[in-house]
């Protein structure tokens, strides 16, 4: 039974969450989100070369931006992470266009400039659409991509 007394984004189990981001200030802001929401974060990484390493270990969901210090390597690391078919993959960017109307297997994208509501509600629809609840409202700053509707 779940507790009443607990919002929805509290009755998320707590995740492990990499961050594929290259400016380490939204970086930083994003990883307090996650920790007041008791997720762990796994690694925050830069560029493709530390996303990969800090993609080998177990993760439940990927924030990504696809536009990196090196290029857009993120949308390629997105599209590696949805592969494995085990990782929920979320893109956060200040041009979602550069993504098209979808990337096979990522649920959509957040555009930046982000704030805490709407980090901490994303990642629990994130992590709710990964756990198979296709009943969850998707909050309005998120843009879906089309097989995740």
């Amino acid at each position: 039974m779940v507790p009443t007394h607990l919002s929805p984004i509290e009755i998320v189990m707590p995740a492990k969450i990499l961050i594929v981001e290259d400016e380490v200030l939204a970086a930083f802001e994003i990883e307090a989100v996650l920790g007041e929401l008791v997720h762990e974060v796994v690694g925050i990484a830069a560029g493709i070369e530390t996303a990969l390493t800090g993609a080998m270990q177990p993760i439940d969901l990927a924030l990504v931006d696809p536009n990196l210090r090196d290029g857009l390597t993120g949308s390629e690391m997105g599209k590696r992470l949805c592969a494995r078919g085990d990782v929920a993959v979320l893109f956060v960017t200040a041009n979602p266009r550069i993504l098209g109307e979808r990337i096979s297997g990522a649920i959509g994208v957040l555009t930046k400039p982000t704030d805490e509501a709407s980090v901490r509600q994303a990642v629990d629809y994130a992590l709710r659409w990964r756990a198979g609840d296709v009943a969850s409202v998707p909050p309005r700053s998120l843009r879906l991509f089309q097989q995740a509707a």
